[in-house]
């Protein structure tokens, strides 16, 4: 799906699809074969130059596997990824250069992604070797990335479990933009992080990504934080992206039941303001192999929905969802769909 703006195409994700064992070994040989999970469901995703999709859903949805497909971290089993127009899906060595420098990636997770036993100084002059920078030039260009996201040089010599947690992260948003890239997809980046240190780190990418030119796929569970960065908000389920568009249309007016139950379920204050952000976990239903894989939890399931998956229906010229009853939702926006659908 895409309702996206018109300006260059930098990554493209196309009717990707991803699948897992879940049994391998001698188990698997006595179950016979071992049962297929499939992360991801024809998935298509378009990253446009200077635009900021979020994508949001539940945990265990897909995001992270949609991450790691569009870095190249894991190959899909069907579809492709481009960049820039060029088929990367299968590409290896040179040709696959420009994608590796071009689209970077910030992990959720700096307890993995940083090696404890390397300094800041080490970690980013890998990162500026890699990138093909002169080894003379390494030491003043990691000082300018530190202070890029503000971080002071003085830290060079430290070790990551010198850092706090803001730190880190920010330590791993400046490896990242060692590379020069133009694509940033950031998992999850302030999940660990208490909600002041999210709030500045959600500002820091804003303002690199403006600063920088930067196109910024920003995956999220937290319904605020990707409103608040967002250009273009796209929701996924089970492995599919249920609805997208701009956030004022996706979290505004909602033409998913999906969208509309993660949205409800925000605590409201009493003054009718979240005083959480984030969502609630919904009840977990198995996904049904055939229809909408939404139809075990929706309130307004019919025997179409488990029959027949729903097609693309563009709401507008920026919003579109997948769902049979998307007129219905639209025409009548005061239906409820209880948060735990």
């Amino acid at each position: 799906m895409s309702g996206s703006p018109t300006s260059e195409v930098l990554l493209e994700l196309t009717e990707v699809r991803k699948e897992f064992g879940a049994a391998r070994g001698m188990l698997g040989r006595l179950l016979g074969r071992a049962p297929r999970f499939r992360a991801l469901d024809d998935v298509s995703l378009t990253l446009h130059r200077r635009e900021v999709v979020g994508l949001v859903g539940e945990s265990g949805c897909g995001k992270s596997t949609l991450a790691q497909v569009a870095i190249r971290l894991l190959d899909v089993d069907a579809g492709s990824v481009a960049y820039k127009g060029n088929n990367v899906t299968r590409a290896t060595g040179a040709a696959l250069r420009p994608f590796r420098t071009g689209v970077q990636m910030v992990f959720q997770d700096t307890g993995s992604s940083l090696n404890p036993r390397k300094t800041v100084a080490r970690h980013l002059a890998e990162a500026l070797a890699v990138a093909g920078l002169a080894r003379d030039r390494r030491q003043a260009r990691a000082e300018e990335l530190l202070r890029m996201v503000g971080l002071e040089p003085a830290i060079l010599l430290r070790l990551p479990h010198q850092l706090s947690g803001g730190q880190r992260q920010r330590l791993a948003i400046a490896r990242s933009l060692a590379m020069d890239p133009e694509v940033l997809i950031a998992d999850e980046p302030v999940a660990s992080l208490d909600v002041s240190l999210q709030a500045q780190i959600v500002n820091l990418l804003d303002r690199l990504r403006r600063d920088l030119g930067l196109s910024l796929l920003f995956i999220s569970h937290d319904l605020a934080l990707v409103a608040r960065i967002s250009t273009r908000v796209a929701v996924m389920f089970a492995g599919t992206i249920v609805e997208e568009g701009a956030p004022e249309h996706v979290l505004a007016a909602p033409a998913h039941p999906y969208t509309r139950a993660l949205l409800a379920a925000i605590p409201q204050g009493i003054d009718g303001r979240a005083r959480r952000r984030g969502q609630a976990e919904p009840e977990d239903q198995a996904v049904p192999d055939i229809g909408c894989r939404f139809a075990n939890r929706c309130p307004l399931a019919a025997a179409l929905c488990r029959a027949e998956a729903p097609p693309p229906v563009r709401v507008s010229a920026s919003h579109v969802t997948r769902c049979h009853f998307a007129g219905s939702l639209v025409a009548h926006p005061g239906i409820a769909v209880p948060a735990e659908a």
